[in-house]
């Protein structure tokens, strides 16, 4: 059973039962997909990259906050984003139409537009915003596309070990142009080990809403 519950910053989350794990800090989801995926991830990749347009990757679409998030930087920022979120089991609508991540009904009519727009085919949510959901697993998912910044937002390798193996991570380094990230809030050891291994540099940051670290992956 997943059910809605409420983080330290006042934004919500969800929580599995069955895994026993929730879909984001539960210090600040709104605060943790900012400072892992936005900041330490799109933005800083813009900053080194004068660009039109942006191919995003995204291992777990979950709540949408992320793609959401995205969406608004792009308005803000007027770049155009490419968005392509793998989600095999997509929450229910009494779940994602009861989520505050919205400050106004035009903002969370966007959020229900990420979520109930159709799957596997890219549409335009904004002006600069497309989004493609595909229900896939990583290990499933085929494209001929290559990405700038993958999103790996999965559960926790403790949760979900396989989805972060060296296999799957070569897939992701294989996935990204060269210059491309790849962006998480993981910093395990021995996730920083096979991302090494599948040909990334690794940095790790400082991690989010208290959390002493996180990980992005460069592909040289």
């Amino acid at each position: 059973m997943i059910k809605i519950i409420t983080t330290e910053d006042g934004s919500h989350s969800l929580f599995d039962e069955e895994l026993n794990e929730t879909y984001h800090s539960t210090r600040g989801a709104r605060g943790e997909s900012m400072h892992v995926f936005i900041r330490e991830g799109l933005e800083q990749w813009l900053s080194g990259n004068q660009v039109e347009e942006i191919r995003i990757l995204e291992i777990g679409l979950g709540t949408g906050l992320n793609a959401f998030l995205t969406a608004q930087f792009a308005e803000i920022q007027g770049v155009k984003v490419h968005f392509t979120s793998l989600e095999p089991f997509p929450i229910k609508k009494e779940i994602y139409e009861n989520l505050n991540f919205h400050r106004s009904e035009q903002e969370r009519e966007l959020l229900l537009k990420i979520h109930e727009c159709d799957w596997e085919k890219e549409l335009g949510m904004t002006a600069s915003f497309m989004l493609h959901k595909t229900i896939a697993t990583l290990e499933d998912f085929e494209t001929s596309q290559l990405f700038q910044i993958i999103y790996f937002d999965a559960f926790a390798p403790s949760k979900q070990p396989e989805v972060w193996s060296l296999e799957n991570l070569k897939k992701c380094f294989s996935l990204l142009e060269k210059g491309g990230i790849l962006t998480t809030y993981c910093a395990q050891g021995q996730f920083k080990r096979n991302l090494a291994e599948a040909g990334f540099d690794v940095e790790t940051l400082q991690g989010a809403m208290g959390k002493k670290e996180m990980v992005r992956g460069l592909c040289k």
